[in-house]
């Protein structure tokens, strides 16, 4: 094998050879340093092995649990003119109707973000979290 290098040093191919080695290992050490850490499992995924994947929220939460950790931190307290949970402000916005609710909701309106702050809601969870500030009129 020497002899093979020092003729292909000695034919000025030495240093190509030496470069290709070098960097087939340089790239074994950068491919090894920015493999993933993990993955992901998403429900009815097969290639997860059959370990137990994350629920993605399909299972549906209800309209109280949305409500309870979305949507109280503004509309409990009315803050920057939210109707608030439990008041009449909710029967004037009933007269909308469910459809106008929802669309304002998933798009947002005034100074609530689109989705207010529940990103990760369905559109019926949503809706049901609207429905229960709607039942809580007085």
């Amino acid at each position: 094998m020497n002899k093979f290098i020092s003729a292909l040093c000695a034919l000025g191919l030495g240093a190509v050879l030496v470069t290709s080695v070098q960097a087939a290992t340089d790239n074994d050490k950068i491919i090894e340093r920015i493999k993933p850490v993990g993955s992901v499992c998403v429900v009815g995924d097969e290639s997860c092995g059959g370990a137990a994947a994350a629920s993605t929220g399909s299972a549906g939460r209800s309209g109280e649990d949305v409500y309870a950790t979305s949507c109280a931190a503004c509309h409990g307290t009315g803050v920057l003119d939210a109707p608030k949970f439990g008041t009449s402000d909710w029967t004037d916005r009933g007269a909308k109707g469910i459809e106008t609710l929802l669309a304002n909701a998933i798009s947002g309106i005034n100074a609530m973000p689109p989705r207010g702050t529940c990103a990760s809601c369905s559109d019926d969870e949503i809706e049901a979290a609207i429905e229960h500030m709607l039942d809580s009129a007085k």
